[in-house]
């Protein structure tokens, strides 16, 4: 397989969208401690379905619906370790089979605030030391990287102490890997942003680093504090927000990539949306990306990663 850094250094790569976002549109209750690991449960043709979706709007990257799949969480609801590890594989082999060639897989890492479906990935009070945040990082990692993806997807990180541990939980991973911290963390607050993103640059397998599930105004100052000599990754929300005690979305949607010229300018090569970005939107993202002569098809992206 090619160097992804040689992929990506050429020109921006459009990501998916809002995976949750659309299982809801298709009438998924999302609102348990599962979330969308529960629909990966339930209804597997579904995730499979909207995997396609943002293939066929002009994503060149899927992720997995692995976000919240983890041992703890899903063995209180009686799984075991050998079905967890069979979830985490299903996942991986969906989104394969959606992509049917077209984009690359991304396994989605997520915090470890997300399977306490609590709200504290944006806060990183998670009270657990580095050390046991990457051990309980590892286990995971290491099921999703056997399981075949062209990247891992850590995701929503929440906390400088987070982006740590996942550093010692990447160690000898022979994937290529993005670390997106939860730029709507208060944890980054008060200068540790840029910290944060420096140990993620260094990182074992790391190809690029940047933040998710944030209102898009937070793009730009991620962008100014990433390190030099890696690539941007950036995929904001709608600009609605989250109401972790409700558990609904507040605020209006706006346009989740009016300043993406700006973002493209500043670095950014890894591009999408998160929470409440629905296909149209990707489409949306993917014409823009091409009016600026930087985008290819998906098929020749994926021709040039060796998929």
């Amino acid at each position: 397989m090619p160097d992804v850094r040689a992929v990506i250094a050429g020109r921006p790569v459009v990501l998916d969208g809002g995976l949750g976002t659309m299982l809801e549109a298709r009438g998924h209750d999302l609102a348990g401690a599962l979330w969308s690991a529960g629909v990966l449960i339930d209804a597997p043709d579904d995730v499979r379905d909207v995997h396609a979706e943002f293939v066929a709007a002009g994503a060149e990257v899927i992720t997995t619906a692995s976000y919240q799949l983890g041992y703890d969480n899903l063995g209180a609801a009686g799984y075991d370790q050998a079905a967890v590890d069979g979830l985490l594989e299903a996942s991986v082999r969906l989104a394969r089979e959606a992509a049917e060639g077209r984009a690359w897989v991304a396994a989605s890492v997520g915090p470890f605030g997300a399977v306490r479906a609590d709200g504290s990935e944006y806060t990183g009070d998670y009270g657990v030391s580095v050390t046991d945040l990457a051990r309980w990082h590892r286990r995971r990692i290491e099921v999703l990287a056997a399981a075949g993806p062209d990247l891992l997807a850590i995701e929503t990180i929440a906390s400088p102490a987070e982006v740590e541990a996942i550093a010692l939980a990447l160690e000898g991973i022979d994937v290529p890997a993005w670390i997106s911290v939860s730029a709507a963390s208060t944890a980054f607050e008060g200068g540790g942003l840029a910290s944060a993103l420096a140990t993620a640059a260094s990182a074992s397998g790391v190809v690029a680093v940047g933040a998710n599930c944030c209102p898009p105004e937070l793009i730009p100052a991620v962008l100014s504090h990433m390190p030099a000599g890696v690539a941007a990754v950036v995929y904001p929300n709608s600009g609605e927000r989250w109401d972790a005690a409700s558990r609904t979305w507040r605020g209006e949607p706006g346009s989740a990539f009016t300043g993406v010229d700006d973002w493209v300018d500043a670095g950014a090569r890894l591009i999408g949306g998160c929470c409440r970005t629905t296909p149209a939107d990707i489409a949306a993202l993917a014409a823009r990306l091409a009016g600026r002569g930087h985008s290819d098809a998906a098929v020749a992206t994926h021709d040039r990663i060796g998929g």
